[in-house]
């Protein structure tokens, strides 16, 4: 009687938290029904002490695992002496990290900014820049295409080419000058391009739609048509970059180099939003004082975090653990003979299963790996979503793949 009561009590004050908190915060997610209060490495722990295996790290976020004690390190000393600056003045850790950005990446030149959304905001008018100052589009003529499906943010100019109705509803007047074609669909891209066209504006993998991977090759020919058509080809790796497909950066896959790289998310090492725009000198070297900034952006914090998170990636092997354990845990999900899966895809550590909605919602299969101790999250009802921390062991994939698999035979059985 005692236990039961205990349980109920505990039960009813993390919900009695949660209640707390919608009604205070605007509705704006749909976060599975647990409260998480503790991590470290890929364990997360909520109000109760229940310990959860993370196979969603934020979204990329916390590609080096929650809390990296190295990160912590730097985050605590660097807080101590210079945290905030702006840039109206100098600070002794921009230049090491834009440094070391610039050689990760190959190319010229880096500005610093926060969240991934800003980022590709700041990818956007530094393509139009290059449009009008360099290839001579007319002035508010520039045009950028993106593909069907695509995720960049959700500020107004960005759900402004946005194929996804949820993203729209509401939202309008939209900002003009963008073109959007079929996902992988050269052919369209072709078509769609136009002297006043700037920009192709891509993820190499799309992630919000479900880790839908193009084919081999496609990069390959998007660089050869951007060079040819005289157009930048831009993308946005916010989520796909930083080690998560088994590379530093996903179109090192089909050894290709973008005009123009957006960053964020695991650069800011699970502990702040740290994101950046890298390109050629002659598109990033169009900025003038005046022309973009950021108050926050390059602040002394989040330039130290982002050169230690650059360095962590490198030095403790995680870019080639995401290739080894991505193709083990692509095949042994691959290997789930399931009437509930119509297909498994996915590169490196970041794999999507999609399910038949006839038969199950990729929520409630989310729902009930939480019960087990394994978080996930659904996307577009149908997918669920695995990318834990790029630091996951073999033991832990297949505790984690054990409690998938049995989550699916129950949810068959009982249907």
């Amino acid at each position: 009687m005692l236990n039961n009561f205990i349980k109920k009590f505990i039960k009813n004050s993390s919900q009695k938290a949660i209640e707390h908190e919608a009604k205070y915060v605007a509705q704006n997610y749909k976060p599975l029904p647990v409260l998480l209060t503790r991590a470290e490495g890929v364990y997360t722990w909520d109000m109760e002490g229940r310990k959860y295996l993370d196979m969603m790290s934020a979204y990329s976020a916390v590609s080096l695992g929650h809390s990296h004690p190295r990160i912590i390190k730097t985050l605590t000393e660097q807080a101590k002496t210079l945290a905030m600056t702006s840039r109206a003045y100098h600070s002794n850790t921009l230049g090491p990290f834009m440094e070391k950005l610039c050689k990760v990446t190959g190319l010229d030149l880096a500005l610093p900014m926060n969240t991934g959304a800003e980022a590709v905001e700041t990818a956007i008018k530094a393509a139009r820049q290059w449009g009008y100052m360099v290839k001579g589009i007319p002035e508010d003529q520039a045009e950028i295409i993106v593909a069907e499906g695509n995720f960049h943010g959700r500020t107004t100019t960005i759900v402004s080419f946005s194929t996804e109705p949820d993203y729209r509803k509401n939202f309008g007047p939209f900002t003009p000058g963008f073109k959007a074609v079929p996902f992988e669909d050269i052919k369209a891209i072709v078509a769609a391009i136009t002297p006043n066209t700037c920009a192709v504006l891509m993820e190499p993998i799309q992630g919000e739609a479900g880790i839908k991977v193009p084919c081999d090759g496609f990069l390959r020919d998007l660089r050869q048509l951007c060079t040819d058509k005289n157009v930048l080809m831009v993308l946005d790796e916010v989520q796909s970059g930083l080690g998560r497909t088994g590379k530093m950066f996903a179109f090192q896959h089909e050894n290709v180099m973008p005009d123009v790289l957006i960053l964020g998310k695991a650069l800011g090492g699970g502990v702040l939003p740290v994101s950046a725009v890298v390109g050629t000198r002659e598109v990033m070297g169009l900025f003038v004082p005046g022309s973009h900034g950021s108050t926050f952006g390059g602040n002394p914090l989040a330039c130290a975090v982002g050169l230690e998170a650059l360095s962590v990636l490198e030095e403790e092997g995680m870019v080639q653990n995401s290739a080894i354990l991505g193709e083990y845990m692509l095949a042994n999900l691959r290997g789930i003979n399931s009437p509930l899966i119509r297909e498994v895809r996915g590169k490196g550590l970041w794999i999507g299963v999609d399910f038949d909605p006839a038969k199950v919602s990729a929520r409630s299969v989310c729902e009930k790996m939480m019960e087990r101790g394994v978080l996930s999250k659904e996307t577009h009802a149908t997918i669920v979503r695995f990318a834990p921390p790029l630091t996951i062991t073999r033991e832990q994939i297949d505790g984690a793949l054990k409690i998938f698999s049995e989550v699916l035979r129950d949810i068959d059985t009982t249907d």
